[in-house]
Parts: C-alpha cells; structure tokens; sequence
C-alpha cells in the first residue's frame, strides 16, 4: 500500500476556539454573511463520511413489513418476504468492508465523521470500540436506518432522542449532528435542536456550511451540506459506474473545489458505506483518492463537527 503524504491537517483538530479569519469572502455564496476562512487558511475542508447502515435496514426479522429495497443487484421484493440474501449483503460490510476501510483511516491519519444509525452500532459493538479508540465523530444517522418522514412529530421525537441516547452509550459521546435517510419532516430541524444537535446534513445546496432557519424555531441551525454525485451508493444504484468512474469523478470534485477554495471556503464530502467500497475490487479506489488528496498541501481533513463550530464561530447566525 502506498504511504502517504503528511500535511499539517490531516488528522490534526485545529484550534477552533480561535479561528483564523484571512481574505475576505463570502459566508456562504451569494449571502455575504461575514468574512472567514480555514483553519491555518486551508483552501478545502474535506469530509470523509463512513456511513454504518448494517444491521438496521429494513427486514422482517426486526418487524418491518417490507423487506430492504437497496440491493446490489437492484432486486425489490414486491412480497414481505425476507430477503437473506441482501441481508448477508449487509453484513458483509460488518464482516469484512470496515477493517478495509478502518486501515485506509489509519494510513491516512484521517480522522473521519460516522454516519451511523444507532441499531447497527448496538449490533457491531468492534465498530463502535474503534470509533471511540481512534477518537471518530458519530454523527446520529437515525435509531435505524429507515426512513423518518411518516413519523408524526412525537414519534420522530423519539426516534431522534432513541438514535442519539444509543450512539452516547455505545461510543461514550453524544452526537451532535444528524442525518436522516434521505427525507426528512419540517419538525425535524426544530426536534434536532430541541435535543442538542448543533448541525444538520440532510441537504444538498451548496459547497459550503450556511446557517438556515429553522421552521417552528427562532433560532437558526447550521447546515453541513452533504454530496450524492461523490456518494459511492452510485456504484449500487447504476452496475456500470465502475470504481475507476467514482474515483475519476471524485479527484475532478476535489481539485475543482481546491482551486476555487484560493478565494473562498470550499468543502468536500465523500460518502462511504461498509457494503459498498470495503469490497476487494472497489477499496483500490479509496485508496488512491486519500493517497491524492493528501498530496495537496492546504487540505484540511475535517470532521464534520469541527467545520459547523469553525462556521458558527466565524459567521454570526442571522
């Protein structure tokens, strides 16, 4: 395996009590909020996101009345019948995707956000003993992963308050972020706060962090906006978007965003899942992407709570 290229960032937590301000530009594109950069003046915020989703999908065994459609294949059983076979798709990621995933973290020096539902951490208690070991953010990505949107407001209450009291008790932190699956409810920014999280990343609008308002609240939330185009789910979703398409098209991401990071705050996610690049033939293009990133000399790998607190701290909430 290739040895990396160390950079003052990687791996490092920056001072956020004491953020640095540089050249002026804007808080977020087209809101001229403020003036702020990176820390040590970085051009790109890069957030490694190791999605934990094993265990927690749907299935029968748990209750559900329809079986996990996400599949490898794209096979979508109209019948409740449990799918084993997708579900030891599942547990391959636990099995053997995150130790590939897991060593390309240490190589690297990366420390990365989990985006873990709260169940298949309760299920993969390793997992969880090494997020905690090598001191990785969880961020809550619901109690199970399943989607929220038919909650009413007291049920997605408790689904948020469930998600976050597991993750506090199988890693020892209480998360600070959310993610849903995909849709979420116009309760779930106000809930989110209600119950401490300072940033929300179900949205997809900008290449940087901005404060929103929040519906039901006079507070706004800081939002750390996501990406799908770099998400490796696209290797499942189309059987033609080979490793070698994801990691073109995530170098091209990263250095457009480097270079338009020399006058403002750029940042970059990378979603990953256990299933999907830990296996033998995807993990290659992982690793060259860390490998390429961590050549550039002002990449800042950055946890997702460590770029909401350096915004908040640099942009006054409107």
């Amino acid at each position: 395996m290739a040895t990396s290229t160390s950079t003052p960032y990687i791996g490092k937590t920056p001072d956020l009590a004491a953020p640095e301000v540089g050249a002026e530009v804007n808080a977020k594109a087209g809101e001229g909020a403020g003036t702020w950069r990176w820390p040590k003046q970085a051009r790109l915020a890069l957030s490694i996101v190791v999605n934990v989703e094993e265990g927690s999908e749907y299935t029968l065994a748990d209750g559900d009345k329809i079986t996990e459609p996400v599949d490898e294949l794209g096979v979508s059983l109209k019948k409740p019948l449990r799918n084993y076979g997708n579900e030891s798709n599942y547990q391959y990621g636990i099995k053997e995707g995150h130790a590939r995933i897991a060593a390309l973290l240490d190589q690297y020096q990366v420390h990365a956000t989990y985006t873990a539902a709260a169940l298949a951490l309760e299920r993969a208690p390793a997992i969880a003993a090494y997020i905690k070991a090598r001191g990785h953010e969880t961020c809550c990505h619901g109690y199970r992963w399943i989607h929220q949107f038919a909650l009413d407001e007291t049920e997605e209450r408790e689904f948020i308050r469930k998600g976050l009291d597991s993750i506090e008790k199988t890693t020892g932190t209480r998360p600070v972020g959310w993610l849903s699956r995909y849709l979420h409810t116009a309760h779930t920014r106000r809930l989110l706060q209600e119950a401490g999280c300072e940033y929300h990343m179900d949205d997809y609008s900008a290449d940087a962090p901005f404060w929103a308002a929040v519906e039901g609240s006079h507070k706004p939330m800081v939002i750390v906006p996501y990406q799908l185009d770099t998400n490796d789910m696209k290797m499942w979703l189309a059987p033609g978007y080979l490793p070698e398409h994801w990691l073109d098209y995530a170098v091209a991401t990263l250095d457009q965003l480097y270079a338009e990071g020399a006058t403002q705050p750029r940042m970059m996610s990378l979603g990953l899942h256990l299933r999907i690049i830990g296996r033998p033939g995807r993990i290659g293009a992982l690793e060259k992407f860390l490998e390429h990133a961590s050549q550039k000399q002002s990449v800042w790998f950055a946890q997702r709570i460590e770029i909401a607190r350096h915004f908040a701290a640099n942009v006054a909430a409107p």
